[in-house]
């Protein structure tokens, strides 16, 4: 099936695994190698357990952070941890407004309902919070903090932002998103355009999810290493090996991939060819 034929759930169900499937990506869980806690297994499983929830982003209707709440849920059913909560932060509202254009007309209705309903689904899962984030979603106190201030969705976005390049996604219009699906276009169909898209970012942003594990050196470093395979200066399966054995992966950048995927997909991007 071509992808303008595809719903744009079965786009996201697509990106999801095709993302996971390319190989190789420095660090990440791929066809090639696990970690020991989450597989490849537990990555396809919740792109399979997805579908309902992006079936309801999909309609348009309902709020953007209960659905979020609502892939989370469906995912959290097997023993691989969070495997795409970044992702579904993403791509909920890029299904939902069909696009980035109606995307961010979606996450500016969102209101204290859905930043309630992201807490709920954020503390189900075992992503890391910065260390200067003032609501924890552990503590009891914070859905009523949120409530009493009344603080949207959005500005949630907003406060993670400088720390998170997810959330900083929502805040920048989809920039990194965009700019990964034009590089899908530029290099053509296939895995070795995703891997040269997930590349690409790597060399150009420091990964947040690196940076909350390892802090900002490590992340620039492996930056730099990202640049020395473009250039032709490094091997990609040992940056890729020296990752995995150090514990470096790039998961942040890995949610933009899928979400630059959903939206190359939606352009007419060819995956098969």
């Amino acid at each position: 099936m071509t992808s303008h034929l595809m719903s744009a759930a079965e786009r996201a169900q697509l990106a999801m695994m095709l993302e996971v499937l390319a190989f190789p990506k420095p660090g990440n869980v791929d066809r090639c190698h696990d970690y020991p806690d989450t597989r490849l297994e537990h990555f396809l499983a919740s792109t399979i357990f997805a579908r309902p929830a992006l079936e309801e982003a999909a309609s348009g209707k309902g709020r953007i952070g209960e659905i979020i709440g609502h892939a989370v849920r469906q995912t959290n059913v097997h023993n691989g941890g969070n495997t795409h909560f970044g992702a579904f932060i993403l791509l909920i509202p890029l299904v939902y407004g069909n696009g980035i254009d109606g995307a961010i007309k979606a996450i500016a209705r969102t209101d204290v309902s859905d930043a309630v309903a992201f807490y709920k689904a954020f503390a189900l899962t075992s992503v890391r919070m910065n260390t200067d984030d003032e609501l924890d979603v552990n503590d009891p106190k914070a859905l009523d903090e949120l409530r009493e201030r009344n603080l949207t969705l959005l500005d949630i976005m907003q406060h993670s932002a400088p720390n998170d390049m997810v959330a900083r996604e929502w805040i920048n219009g989809f920039v990194l998103t965009r700019r990964g699906a034009n590089i899908l276009h530029q290099v053509g169909p296939g895995r070795e355009a995703i891997v040269e898209m997930f590349l690409t970012l790597l060399a150009t942003e420091p990964d947040t999810f690196i940076i909350k594990k390892h802090g900002r050196a490590v992340a620039e470093d492996t930056m730099t290493k990202a640049r020395e395979v473009l250039d032709g200066r490094r091997v990609l399966e040992t940056f890729d090996a020296e990752c995995i054995e150090a514990g470096i992966n790039p998961g942040s950048i890995a949610d933009i991939t899928i979400a630059a995927i959903f939206i190359a997909l939606g352009e007419g991007w060819e995956w098969d060819s």
